[in-house]
C-alpha cells in the first residue's frame, strides 16, 4: 500500500491524478493502479472526471510520534518499543513474535496497525478491521509468576480501557463479562489475552485491545452482533490520542499486576458491570445455566444466582447472554 499517496489523500480534499503523480514521482498509469489497490483495501475513494480523486471524509492516519506525544511520563518510562504498522494479519501475532525475540523486563512492547487482515476476537471469532478507522492495539509484557498470576487480568484491562474512553468523553461505556466494552447492549470493543512461554514460571502475556472508533458503512455487513463506535457517542478523538490514553492506563496496570492482582480492580469492575442483577444465561457448549448475574468473585469468575444457589463460572469457552437474547 502506497503510504505516501495516502498521506496526500488523507485530508479528504480533491486531488487531480496529475498532481498525485507529480507528488509521488510516478506516471498517471501507476497512480491509477495504486488507487485501485487502495479501493481493494476498503478505502472509500470518489473520482470525478476533470476534478480528481478524494477519500470521502478523509483519514485519521496513525504515527508512532503522535502516539508518543500523548503518553504521560509513567507510560513513557514503561515503553520499551512502539511500532505503528500498516496492513498486517494480527497485532497479537506480531506482538507475540516480537516478544519471543526482544522482550525486556519491566518494559512494554507495543504494536498497533492501520488494518488487520486476520484480526481475532475471543473464541476464534474474526474481528472486523477496516483501514485507518478503529483501534487495533497489542501490548506485550513479561510475567515472572506464571499464568496463575494473571487471573482477572482481562477484566482489569477492561476497566483501564473504559477509563481511557471516559478521558475523551465517552461516559456511557460499561463492561460485559469477561472481556467486552459495551454501550448499552452494543459492543464497542473487546480484549484478547494470550500467553506464551512457561505457564508455571516466567512467560509473556500479550494483551490485544480493539475499539470501534469510526466504523465505515462498508464494513458493517461483516459484524454479526449489535455494535457501537466512539464517534456515535458524540466525540471524535484522534486515534493516536486514544491509543496513547489507553496505554497511559494499561501500562501502569501491567507493571503493578503481579503485586496487586485483581482484588483492587474488583469493585471498580463491578461498578461498570452492564449486566449486574440482570437475568442471564451462561452458555457452555450445549449446556445452558439460567440465573441472575451477581458480579464477579476475587478471581474474576462471573457469579450467577441460580435455583441451586450462587455458582461461579470462569472464562474460556463460557459465554454470557441476557435471557432476552437467548
Amino acid at each position: 500500500m502506497n503510504t505516501q499517496l495516502l498521506q496526500v489523500l488523507a485530508d479528504g480534499e480533491w486531488h487531480s491524478g496529475q498532481a498525485l503523480a507529480d507528488a509521488a514521482g510516478v506516471s498517471r498509469v501507476t497512480i491509477w493502479k495504486q488507487l485501485q489497490k487502495l479501493q481493494e483495501a476498503g478505502i472509500e475513494l470518489e473520482a470525478v472526471t476533470k476534478v480528481g480523486y478524494r477519500i470521502i471524509g478523509g483519514l485519521d492516519l496513525l504515527s508512532d510520534s503522535d502516539v508518543h506525544r500523548g503518553l504521560n511520563g509513567t507510560a513513557k518510562n514503561l515503553m520499551g518499543e512502539l511500532q505503528v504498522l500498516q496492513q498486517i494479519d494480527s497485532t497479537n501475532r506480531v506482538c507475540q513474535e516480537a516478544m519471543s525475540e526482544r522482550a525486556a523486563p519491566n518494559k512494554a512492547l507495543v504494536i498497533s496497525a492501520e488494518q488487520q487482515t486476520a484480526g481475532r476476537g475471543r473464541r476464534g471469532k474474526a474481528w472486523v478491521s477496516p483501514y485507518a478507522r478503529n483501534m487495533y492495539l497489542s501490548v506485550g509484557w513479561q510475567v515472572q509468576s506464571g499464568a496463575a498470576a494473571l487471573q482477572g487480568l482481562s477484566l482489569a484491562i477492561g476497566v483501564a480501557v473504559v477509563r481511557a474512553l471516559q478521558d475523551v468523553g465517552v461516559s456511557a461505556a460499561q463492561l460485559k463479562w469477561p472481556n467486552d466494552i459495551v454501550v448499552g447492549r452494543q459492543k464497542l470493543g473487546g480484549i484478547l489475552i494470550e500467553l506464551t512461554g512457561d505457564m508455571a514460571g516466567p512467560c509473556s502475556v500479550v494483551v490485544g485491545m480493539g475499539l470501534n472508533v469510526n466504523m465505515p458503512e462498508y464494513a458493517q455487513d461483516g459484524i454479526d452482533q449489535a455494535w457501537a463506535d466512539v464517534y456515535q457517542q458524540g466525540v471524535k478523538p484522534a486515534r493516536a490520542a486514544l491509543i496513547a490514553g489507553v496505554l497511559n492506563h494499561v501500562l501502569p496496570l501491567l507493571q503493578g499486576w503481579e503485586q496487586s492482582g485483581f482484588e483492587p480492580w474488583r469493585e471498580i469492575w463491578q461498578a461498570l458491570d452492564a449486566y449486574r442483577d440482570q437475568p442471564v444465561n451462561i452458555l457452555m457448549g450445549d449446556t445452558r445455566v439460567a440465573g441472575i448475574a451477581k458480579g464477579v468473585d476475587a478471581t474474576g469468575a462471573i457469579q450467577v444466582e441460580t435455583t441451586l444457589g450462587v455458582k461461579s463460572f470462569h472464562g474460556g469457552e463460557v459465554s454470557l447472554r441476557l435471557q432476552s437474547q437467548g
